[in-house]
């Protein structure tokens, strides 16, 4: 019985333009962001509506497309295969044919061809092909989504509720790649992988943690806050009542200062009750990519960090979650501070709140800790008792030694840090920790504990400290 060459052969040809014009809408697809598919929104072009929806939400689209294509690439193989059994005869050669004669098509008018124009003509393509798709998976949606639960099934382990076609691991390879083919430096890596990890990162990791605090007391006058200002080097200071715990306002050096300069006589009578601000709070378990976008939409740039019973466990600027992207912030105020010293026997001096992870990338290894964060909390954990000067401990083939204490309460400033392992190479200096030595209140540094480092006062502004904590 003879086939419908001719009618075949059409079909075969339209069932791979098909599957080219789904692998070009593809490429554009993966080619396009959410900020370009909303500036075309905001220009108005026609079909950037349904693009913008795609972009936000790829996945259900996608595996939409992909089971489409799948499906044209299928059916033409099966009608070129048809052709070739006819024409040729012999059932063993017409497969062979066929099989080779689908794998040029898909290469070239598959592969190759419409995915190059559809990453050179991203735009142009995507707001062609998104209003389509967008119809195609209203129509085709659930028929997707139930291969999709049928796959997840069938493959060990957990699978993806979209299916395998978009995802943030790709990304992170695919900034690998880039960087391994010098197509963007190292630093542009580094800083995209820090954005991907910013969902991942808490505010307790970034935040300036209680002990270093530098507050003022409700009641005290603007003069003696003023005064505190110029002594700390901070621009913004929280007012407390009762305790640290009770946190009323936040006071900012501009107020302050142009109270001052419109009203000098009121100095030393106002008080910082009249200039302070409400004071925003947050958990200290929030994600910081949603503090960042919260402190955008509210235009505020600093937060009082809580714990889980409600007391004060820090503060939060801008600026600490802009350095977890670019790394450490420094302006022309800030003391140069050295947060790790390499010693001569091969040990490592760094400060106290040097977090656990970058210690251990000092000696080429993985430290870490679920219960502490910082290397002086490593050191307090594996003690069982508040260290003294000297005071040792090996932890995980490191061994701790408390080296300095500096400050009114005494608190540890740095520690030894050195390996039990004489065969272990150095490792690399480390910078850029979470705790390093130019975290900041506001926009300015802090010092060791008791340390301000800013120049002191005229003497005219001095106070004798019982009103600021």
């Amino acid at each position: 019985m003879r086939v419908p060459v001719l009618q075949l052969v059409v079909l075969a040809s339209v069932l791979v333009l098909c599957a080219g014009l789904l692998s070009a809408a593809q490429a554009a697809l993966d080619r396009l962001s959410r900020t370009r598919a909303g500036e075309l929104l905001a220009e108005g072009r026609r079909g950037a509506a349904p693009l913008s929806r795609i972009v936000t939400e790829p996945g259900p689209t996608l595996s939409v497309t992909t089971f489409l294509r799948v499906v044209a690439e299928s059916g033409a193989t099966v009608c070129i295969t048809l052709v070739c059994l006819d024409e040729i005869g012999n059932w063993w050669q017409g497969g062979l044919a066929a099989a080779g004669i689908m794998a040029a098509l898909a290469f070239v008018l598959v592969g190759v061809g419409p995915r190059t124009i559809g990453r050179q003509h991203s735009d142009r393509v995507g707001l062609i092909a998104a209003p389509v798709l967008l119809a195609l998976h209203r129509v085709l949606g659930p028929l997707a989504r139930l291969l999709v639960v049928i796959g997840n099934v069938l493959t060990p382990g957990r699978g993806y509720r979209d299916g395998p076609f978009a995802s943030e691991a790709e990304l992170r390879e695919l900034v690998d790649i880039a960087q391994e083919s010098r197509l963007i430096e190292d630093e542009e890596r580094e800083m995209i992988h820090s954005v991907f990890e910013l969902g991942d990162t808490f505010v307790r990791e970034v935040m300036v943690p209680r002990t270093d605090l530098v507050s003022v007391a409700t009641g005290t006058s603007l003069w003696t806050a003023m005064s505190l200002f110029l002594r700390s080097g901070f621009s913004r200071v929280p007012v407390i009542g009762d305790g640290e715990d009770d946190v009323l306002g936040i006071l900012y050096l501009k107020d302050v200062a142009r109270r001052l300069h419109n009203q000098p006589d009121v100095a030393r009578t106002e008080t910082v009750n009249s200039q302070m601000r409400p004071a925003h709070f947050v958990p200290d378990s929030k994600p910081v990519d949603d503090l960042l976008r919260e402190m955008q939409r509210d235009a505020g740039h600093v937060a009082i960090v809580v714990d889980e019973y409600g007391g004060t466990a820090g503060l939060v600027t801008l600026e600490d979650i802009v350095e977890e992207i670019v790394g450490d912030i420094a302006d022309e105020y800030d003391q140069d501070q050295t947060e790790v010293e390499e010693l001569e026997d091969g040990a490592f001096r760094v400060r106290s709140r040097l977090h656990v992870n970058d210690v251990g990338a000092l000696f080429g290894m993985e430290l870490e800790d679920d219960e502490v964060d910082s290397v002086g909390g490593l050191l307090t954990k594996a003690l069982g008792r508040v260290p003294i000067t000297g005071a040792k401990a090996e932890v995980s083939g490191l061994e701790i030694t408390a080296d300095r204490f500096l400050g009114r309460r005494n608190q540890l400033a740095t520690v030894v840090v050195r390996s039990t392992a004489p065969a272990r190479g150095r490792g690399e200096r480390h910078s850029g920790s979470r705790y390093g030595g130019d975290r900041l209140v506001g926009d300015r540094p802090i010092g060791e504990p008791g340390d301000t480092g800013a120049p002191p006062a005229p003497a005219e502004m001095e106070y004798d400290g019982k009103d600021v904590r």
